[in-house]
């Protein structure tokens, strides 16, 4: 059961996945959260590196689509200075959001990576709906109060990961 929780990799931040890396596992399209994965979850804008980050991935043909469970202007505030596609109120770990992101790039399922900081989202929905899943660490150490009561369950499950030698990966 736990292993629904499982991601595929993990990395410390979003800026440790190189368009290169993608390419060699034929990836096409990233599926990515945007609050505490791409930037601080109340930090209004992307920072200079995130812009880079961006920039590489389309310099390189992959394209990114940023799916939130976030309101629509949230979302977009962050996303259209980037011309960035998003979805928001996507209701993760619900699949439906995920297939409209691929739908959206006009990519398939294999060729897509989900990437985000929370297991009982974005890692359960993208194992839940079949993509490589990468978990990065939280880029804020503080969270809106929903994420807070996720985190403690995360916490747990991330704590049988260890115990049972499934990760070597620390927070």
């Amino acid at each position: 059961m736990f292993n629904q929780f499982l991601p595929n990799q993990f990395v410390k931040n979003i800026l440790e996945i190189s368009p290169e890396s993608l390419k060699e596992k034929g990836i096409k399209g990233i599926i990515t959260d945007l609050d505490n994965t791409l930037v601080e979850w109340d930090r209004p804008l992307a920072t200079p590196q995130i812009i880079e980050w961006f920039a590489e991935m389309k310099r390189n043909d992959i394209k990114v689509t940023i799916v939130s469970n976030n309101k629509e202007a949230r979302v977009k505030s962050f996303s259209d200075p980037l011309q960035i596609p998003f979805i928001f109120s996507a209701r993760k770990p619900l699949g439906r959001a995920f297939k409209k992101a691929v739908m959206q790039m006009n990519v398939k399922k294999e060729e897509t990576v989900v990437i985000g900081d929370q297991l009982l989202t974005d890692v359960l929905g993208g194992n839940r709906s079949g993509f490589h899943t990468i978990l990065v660490v939280p880029v804020a150490q503080t969270d809106g109060f929903m994420t807070r009561i996720n985190r403690k369950m995360e916490r747990r499950i991330l704590n049988w990961f260890r115990r049972n030698g499934k990760l070597t990966w620390e927070d």
